[in-house]
């Protein structure tokens, strides 16, 4: 009896390590399965690149993590030569479950991809050679944007200045080496709305720069916070953390702010006489890219606020952020003469 019990288990235990056998096999060989990469025409008009500069600079913020940031100065600012070449990690200091690199952007990596490549990565988190993307790049947000706006970005990355830089492979732990094999999804678009809906074009943008990913506490690569409540921790450069503000309209978070102060609150970094601070160790540092996402048009930060003055109000206090009426926290440093 104890024999036939036994030979059962080991009869068992095959099995189930065949099946297990069989979805590894599955997941690492047959997924991500989001197609081909399309066939694409790029229209490279100097409008079309002018509309992808735009986004990528000052509302989906590519160039933010895809370029070398100073990080000895207030918000970090990108570092002149550097826009588009890569490098910036992203690892477990952060909760994520891996070691994420910002793959280097400029014609110098990206002239052997197709621009249907492009277009799959951006839009579905899917490489070159069917690699699956870890989502630190919001792809999942960019798919449901206007196809447009992700064609015009490509036109953009297509004029960058080639910059010769080999990044180091991005790398997935164990389990999400396989796991991250099924997250690559198959992208939704959506029509642009007109700036007039002020709504749902402020919920556009919102996408468009992927809030929801800083602005809501993360544990392991996951939200495990209310959306857009803040608490997402930073560890940053100069031995200080930071936590992503509460921007919901409550008023722990922007529900005493007015359209006016919240739009101040970007355009400050645009004045030209504004000097990013230098940053110290152990001195309040951000990494908010207030400079970057203070070239966006004042209609479109506007509509942003309008949309997120809809949102569901969360009670959540960030004890290192400055409450609206001390805006603007930071210091503006301005060059004597102007």
């Amino acid at each position: 009896m104890a024999r036939k019990i036994m030979k059962f288990v080991a009869f068992l235990v095959t099995g189930i390590l065949l099946i297990a056998g069989a979805v590894v096999l599955y997941v690492k060989t047959a997924l991500p399965d989001v197609g081909p990469p399309p066939e694409i025409t790029l229209d490279r008009s100097p409008a079309n690149v002018e509309r992808g500069k735009y986004l990528a600079n000052h509302v989906m913020a590519c160039t933010d993590c895809h370029s070398q940031r100073d990080w000895t100065q207030y918000s970090a600012p990108v570092i002149p030569h550097s826009v588009g070449m890569g490098g910036e990690v992203f690892s477990h200091e952060i909760g994520l479950p891996g070691r994420y690199v910002a793959s280097n952007l400029t014609p110098a990596n990206l002239g052997s991809w197709t621009d249907g490549e492009i277009f799959r990565a951006v839009t579905s988190g899917v490489g070159e050679g069917g690699r699956a993307l870890f989502p630190i790049m919001p792809y999942m947000s960019f798919g449901k944007l206007d196809r447009e706006d992700i064609l015009s970005i490509i036109a953009y990355l297509r004029s960058l200045e080639p910059i010769e830089h080999v990044t180091e492979p991005s790398r997935s732990d164990f389990p999400m080496n396989l796991i991250v094999n099924t997250i690559p999804t198959e992208p939704q678009f959506s029509t642009r709305p007109h700036p007039s809906d002020q709504v749902a074009y402020g919920e556009y943008l919102v996408t468009a720069a992927s809030c929801i990913d800083c602005h809501t506490r993360q544990e392991g690569g996951e939200f495990v916070g209310k959306p857009f409540s803040g608490g997402f921790k930073f560890p940053l450069p100069n031995n200080t953390t930071v936590v992503s503000a509460n921007i919901t309209p409550h008023e722990t978070g922007i529900g005493s702010w007015t359209a006016d102060q919240f739009v101040a609150r970007f355009k400050q970094y645009q004045d030209t006489g504004y000097v990013s601070p230098v940053i110290a160790d152990g001195d309040p540092q951000t990494v908010m890219p207030w400079v970057m996402f203070s070239g966006m048009r004042e209609e479109d930060l506007r509509a942003i606020y309008a949309y997120l003055r809809t949102l569901e109000p969360v009670e959540s206090r960030i004890t290192n952020f400055g409450a609206p009426s001390s805006l603007p926290r930071n210091p503006v440093v301005r060059q004597e003469g102007r």
